[in-house]
Order: structure tokens, then C-alpha cells, then sequence
């Protein structure tokens, strides 16, 4: 009772005639309610256990099993249904297996008028069963809400990896770019400014001992493509995409 089992304990509940107070509320997943009540007469039993007689003995058993027809019918009245979450059934507790077996003894009917009633006659082995099954559909709706909340949770992620790995495509677009006008500008100056510039030292016109002007190279390597891009780009017969270098070359992408 202590983990996966919602309940209240003496919880009062106003009604036209007053207040009714089930010994416990127990709260089912899904909104339900189960009321158990213990206030369960005993007078004619423990009178039963004490009589010698076998009459009187055979007359307090049939009070016994009056008096438990009569809590049946008194809980079946009590306005139960004016809780938060009206019940599914109310469960009377009889705190012994013999109560119960002494009763049905007398009255066999006993457990299907209840029944109708909706009211069930546990004892404390059926009680215990009946609540450890509450906790295990408590454990379960737990599962169930943790199944819930990761499936958002990769779907949000899902959903963010995939507008990040569009900003990566685009600041890829851009590198290349880039590579590609650094290596127009490169190729320009090599040929058309720096082959001039280095004739100068032959010519006089500066110091043979300056160093000479250091021979720019393209950018040989291409931004790496994301592997998903790559697919989405390949063509119908399933081959991979073909990347042009800068450089003029080109290289089949991978995605290693």
C-alpha cells in the first residue's frame, strides 16, 4: 500500500442525511474508485463462538449472517456516489476467513446479494490480492506514461536534429562557396599578378637577397557532405552523388 497504490484514509463525504466516512478510498488508474469499508458487525459471531448450545449456537449463526445481509444493504445505501469520482464498487471488509464462511453457511445467497449490490465481501487474503492487483495496474499505467512521454521526447528531438542538420547542409553550401572563391582568387593571382611580381629580383628592380614571394596552393579538401544529405541526393538508379572539388576533381561521396 505504501508504492504504485493511491489511497485515502478516512475520508469524509458529505450526504443529505450527513456525512458518510469510508475507512478508505482507494483510487484506480484511469479516474476509478474502489470504497472499502470495515465497520463490520461482530456481536453475533463472537456469541456464536461462546454458546455451548447447539440451538442457540445454530440461531446466533443465522443472526450472523442477517446482521452481514443487513451492513450489505446498509452500504449499498450510503452515499457513496457523492465522491469526487463515484465508485466502481464498495469492498466490505470482514477481518477473518471464518466470518465470512459462517455466514455463507447459514446464507448461501449471501455473496450474490452482495454482488448485486455492488458490494464485495473480502477478507483479508482476498483484500490483500485485490490490492496488490491495483498496485500492478498502477506499475503498468506508470510503464505506460513513461512509454508516452519518450515517444515525445524522440519525436521533439527527431524534429530538432532534423532542422540542425539543415542548418549544417546550408553552412556546408557556404564553406563551399567559399573554398571555391578562394581558390578563383588564388588561381587569378598566380597567374595574372605573382608570375609578373616574381621577375622583378631577375630584372634588378628589387634585392636579389629578399625571400622570394611564396607560391599560393588551391584548397584541395571540399566541406564534408552530411551523410543524409548525400542520400537524399543520389540519383534514381541508387548511385551515390558525385562532388566537384574546387579544384576541378571530383569525389564520390561516401559518407564515411
Amino acid at each position: 500500500m505504501l508504492e504504485h497504490c493511491d489511497f485515502e484514509e478516512q475520508k469524509t463525504v458529505a450526504g443529505d442525511d450527513g456525512s458518510v466516512r469510508p475507512d478508505m478510498v482507494v483510487n484506480l488508474p484511469g479516474g476509478g474508485q474502489v470504497v472499502i469499508d470495515a465497520k463490520v458487525p461482530l456481536d453475533a459471531f463472537l456469541q456464536f463462538t461462546e454458546a455451548d448450545d447447539d440451538d442457540a449456537r445454530q440461531a446466533l449463526l443465522g443472526k450472523h449472517a442477517k446482521q452481514l445481509r443487513t451492513h450489505v444493504d446498509q452500504l449499498a445505501k450510503k452515499e457513496y456516489w457523492r465522491l469526487e469520482r463515484s465508485p466502481e464498487f464498495v469492498v466490505a471488509f470482514i477481518p477473518g476467513e471464518p466470518l465470512l464462511a459462517a455466514a455463507l453457511d447459514a446464507d448461501p445467497a449471501l455473496q450474490d446479494h452482495a454482488l448485486d449490490k455492488r458490494v464485495i465481501l473480502a477478507t483479508p487474503n482476498t483484500l490483500v490480492a485485490a490490492l496488490r492487483t491495483i498496485a500492478l495496474s498502477w506499475q503498468q499505467e506508470t510503464l505506460a506514461e513513461n512509454a508516452r512521454e519518450v515517444k515525445g521526447l524522440g519525436t521533439e528531438l527527431y524534429e530538432r536534429l532534423r532542422t540542425w542538420t539543415g542548418h549544417m547542409q546550408a553552412l556546408q553550401k557556404s564553406l563551399g562557396a567559399s573554398v571555391d572563391a578562394y581558390n578563383r582568387a588564388v588561381g587569378s593571382l598566380e597567374s595574372r599578378v605573382l608570375v609578373t611580381a616574381r621577375k622583378f629580383p631577375t630584372l634588378g628592380v628589387v634585392g636579389s637577397e629578399r625571400a622570394e614571394i611564396t607560391e599560393l596552393s588551391p584548397i584541395e579538401t571540399a566541406p564534408r557532405h552530411l551523410q543524409a544529405v548525400e542520400e537524399a541526393e543520389e540519383d534514381p538508379a541508387g548511385q551515390p552523388n558525385i562532388v566537384t572539388l574546387p579544384d576541378g576533381g571530383t569525389s564520390r561521396g561516401t559518407g564515411a
